[in-house]
């Protein structure tokens, strides 16, 4: 089985965390393929950095399409999600999408923790996109951040299990995301400090698109009506070209 992991932010430091927490989580067997978004920002971390990362996540995708069973959008946000849905004809899922519904199963209601408070409004939309807001019991993060989102996670290690305990003392989570793709691989590193299920969204949907491989098997993409898309690259205009 092929996976191939798309970080939708332009730091590679990112990028080799999520792919060795993805490795980790795969089975053997599966290869995983991680890369970095080909142009955009070097963290997502606004509704208006998520509408760029879309076209950033569908150019990865479109160029390496036929390389892979699977497709992970490695972004907390899941920018381009449905066109990727829409277009790729195999699985694809996005961290996000796959913690809430993981979470959804290891409690009644989880909380959403994360390094920066403004992150917030773009993880609400995504909560409400997949009508999962009501199972949310709130969110809990951490302030502006400015650094080098590939360290961030060691940075704020201890600020973040300080905001899971709130999350599950004050606000009654049952389960607890660790909400971006810079927080990949914390939740083995803290899980014995908070007392509830972590979630990550990376392991998580590695661990579901393997399932989804065997449960849907490729079928045909939806071909858009051929038309000439310009600025985006050759793999992207392809799509469009039918």
């Amino acid at each position: 089985m092929r996976l191939l992991v798309i970080n939708s932010n332009t730091t590679d430091s990112v990028t080799a965390r999520i792919a060795a927490a993805a490795r980790g989580a795969a089975r053997p067997g599966t290869v995983v393929e991680a890369v970095s978004a080909p142009f955009g920002l070097p963290l997502i971390v606004s509704r208006a950095d998520w509408l760029v990362a879309g076209p950033a996540t569908l150019a990865a995708l479109a160029d390496r399409r036929g390389s892979y069973d699977a497709a992970i959008i490695a972004c907390f946000g899941d920018p381009g999600l449905d066109a990727a849905k829409e277009l790729a004809g195999v699985p694809v899922i996005g961290i996000s999408e796959a913690a809430f519904h993981a979470a959804c199963m290891l409690g009644r209601r989880f909380g959403i923790v994360s390094f920066t408070a403004a992150l917030r409004p773009m993880f609400e939309d995504v909560l409400a996109h997949h009508g999962l807001a009501s199972r949310c019991a709130g969110f809990r993060m951490g302030p502006a951040f400015a650094g080098d989102p590939g360290l961030v996670a060691e940075q704020r290690a201890a600020l973040l299990v300080d905001l899971c305990r709130q999350s599950v003392e004050q606000d009654g989570a049952e389960a607890v995301i660790l909400a971006g793709g810079p927080l990949a691989g914390l939740a083995p590193v803290i899980a014995s400090q908070v007392p509830v299920p972590l979630v990550d969204g990376t392991v998580a949907a590695v661990r579901l698109a393997e399932a989804l491989v065997g449960l849907a098997p490729p079928h045909a993409a939806a071909a858009p009506r051929p038309r000439a898309l310009t600025g985006f690259g050759d793999p992207l205009a392809r799509l469009y070209a039918g």
